[in-house]
């Protein structure tokens, strides 16, 4: 058991996140809704906060900038291989580029735990007029 606590903490065995969208275009100004799935990993793991943040990636002047970030902060404690659904709500702003050549978007999500690496998920969205 101790060894298995000293690999999640480390990141081998830890929690996975991962956001699940309906879609992947969305117009300015859309509501998403969907839902962040939380596995547990090898031991249980006491949740800090889930951070989302919606990336904006220029690939002109190779830049990337934070348009804005949805946080739920937790206290749950997560079992062992337990599962569980998080709802995920974010207004896209009116005002945003919309997704070309050189414009693209993603949502890079981080799972933080009290002890233990965060666990990461990226998923690329298109905005279009």
């Amino acid at each position: 058991m101790l060894l298995r606590k000293y690999m999640s903490l480390l990141g081998v065995g830890s929690a996975i996140i991962d956001l699940i969208l309906p879609k992947e275009t969305y117009k300015r100004g859309e509501l998403i809704n969907g839902y962040f799935h939380v596995k547990g990993g090898t031991i249980e793991q006491q949740l800090r906060r889930i951070d989302s943040d919606l990336v904006l990636i220029d690939s002109t002047t190779k830049t990337e900038k934070v348009i804005d970030t949805a946080t739920i902060l937790s206290t749950k404690l997560l079992r062992s291989e337990e599962a569980n659904k998080i709802s995920f709500t974010f207004k896209l702003p009116e005002n945003i580029p919309v997704s070309s050549e050189y414009i693209s978007y993603r949502f890079k999500t981080r799972l933080t735990f009290n002890e233990g690496v965060e666990s990461k998920d990226q998923d690329i969205i298109q905005i279009i007029s």
